[in-house]
């Protein structure tokens, strides 16, 4: 059972099917699903393959590294694929380390602000190239998934971790978007936007990935660690400016991108000959598997979209006012994926993005004419906060909201969705860690 609080939180029929659509999405993208109908391994032969794509090891051995919400029920199935005795060493860095390996080391790194457990965890990845003389005949393989970014920190020499955490936090709540936040990171890491795989060269380096990014932009997933990166020092400053953080940011940061722009620091790896990657999982994979579980419920289904993306308010008003003009006439389950970008005022109370995405729909739906559902969840188990996934209201919410005097305009306003969430009560859903993460997934159940 993926969602823990159905219970509490099924009390129509239509939430119960609903939740049933929410839990075969989320088994469909976990690694167990997704890694198993990628990897093979031959022990007699020592061939791996990946995607029908052969890598014989006569002469080499077999290394793991990486990181990611994801990466630690990556590891324990790739040791289950593998087995054990054929991976000489391994260490993947996770937001928790629930999972049972016997060659790979899972350490438990901050997220999604980095934190020194995970410089450590990628200090001690890095030095398994010397323990163990990696080389040409070597194969290394990194598994990566979404959040990455924050768990394999390696600051550049210049940048400190108190200084990264900082601009780190600004950039997550100034609105600037994945893609944009990744370009700061990989300029400021040794490790990111293809560092990690120039680092093991002339070894093999196969990423097998989880994707968190719409589009499925290899160089912005986790950063980008193992793929060339096609952005510079100049797009990096360039973020920072364009949202007004130039004043804001620490010197060191500022310092550090600015002798990039002048070419006084080598730029990201623009191509990586050594580096293989390969998407064994993403959004759509979840809304298709929704969308056929649906089919068989007796629903029409629609997957509007699996790269929602855009300023979360906004975007859940959009969505509103698009079902109630009837653009999606005939069909009674809109799937959506992606990941909308909150921007966050000065005084933002608690809460995620697919909790204000919910909270907005209690407003921008009241007007349907019917039973009608709304629910927003992170695969990763995680809405910003650890312990909620996202929420769920229905036509009965607002009515209960104002039943106990909630000022519910309020609440938006401020991005406090958490705070009023829980006064309504029946509306917040916990999974705890899943072991993926692919985005968010949304659910609009109409009758």
């Amino acid at each position: 059972m993926i969602i823990k609080n159905k219970r509490e939180l099924s009390t129509t029929e239509l939430r119960k099917q609903v939740w049933d659509l929410i839990e075969v999405g989320i088994a469909r993208v976990l690694p167990p699903a997704t890694m198993k109908s990628a990897v093979n391994y031959d022990s007699a032969r020592r061939i791996l393959t990946m995607n029908d794509y052969a890598y014989p090891l006569s002469k080499g051995r077999i290394f793991v590294v990486g990181g990611g919400k994801a990466s630690g029920l990556m590891a324990e199935t790739l040791e289950n694929i593998i087995t054990p005795e054929n991976i000489s060493a391994g260490i993947v860095n996770c937001k928790t380390i629930d999972y049972k390996t016997s060659r790979i080391k899972i350490i438990e790194a901050g997220h999604p602000v980095p934190d020194q457990r995970g410089i450590d965890g990628v200090k001690q990845m890095l030095a398994l190239r010397e323990r163990y003389s990696i080389g040409e005949n070597d194969l290394v393989i990194c598994l990566i998934s979404g959040g990455g970014s924050a768990l394999m920190p390696c600051p550049v020499d210049n940048v400190d971790l108190k200084d990264k955490q900082t601009i780190t936090e600004l950039l997550l709540g100034c609105g600037a978007e994945i893609h944009e936040i990744n370009t700061v990171r990989k300029h400021l890491s040794k490790t990111k936007g293809g560092g990690l795989g120039r680092f093991y060269a002339p070894a093999t380096v196969v990423s097998l990935i989880l994707s968190d990014v719409i589009g499925n932009d290899l160089d912005v997933i986790a950063s980008g660690p193992t793929f060339p990166d096609s952005s510079t020092f100049s797009d990096a400053y360039n973020v920072l400016e364009r949202y007004d953080l130039l004043s804001r940011a620490p010197k060191t940061v500022i310092d550090f991108l600015m002798k990039g722009c002048r070419g006084e620091v080598e730029e990201t790896p623009k191509t990586l000959d050594n580096c293989h990657n390969y998407i064994i999982g993403e959004n759509r994979l979840a809304l298709e598997a929704m969308a056929k579980r649906a089919n068989e419920m007796g629903f029409n289904p629609y997957i509007a979209t699996a790269e929602q993306k855009g300023e979360t308010t906004t975007i859940a008003q959009i969505r509103a006012k698009e079902i109630l003009n009837a653009k999606y006439k005939g069909y009674d389950v809109i799937l959506i994926g992606g990941e909308t970008t909150p921007k966050l005022p000065d005084n933002a109370g608690k809460g995620g993005r697919n909790q204000q995405y919910a909270a907005v729909s209690m407003l921008t739906m009241q007007e349907y004419k019917g039973e009608w559902i709304v629910a927003s969840v992170g695969t990763d188990g995680s809405d910003f906060l650890p312990d909620v996934a996202g929420a769920i209201v229905d036509n009965n919410s607002l009515a209960a909201a104002r039943a106990k005097g909630i000022d519910v305009e309020s609440y938006l306003d401020r991005y406090d969705s958490n705070t009023l969430l829980k006064k309504i009560g029946g509306s917040l859903i916990v999974t705890g860690n899943t072991g993926t993460n692919v985005c968010d997934i949304i659910v609009y159940a109409l009758k």
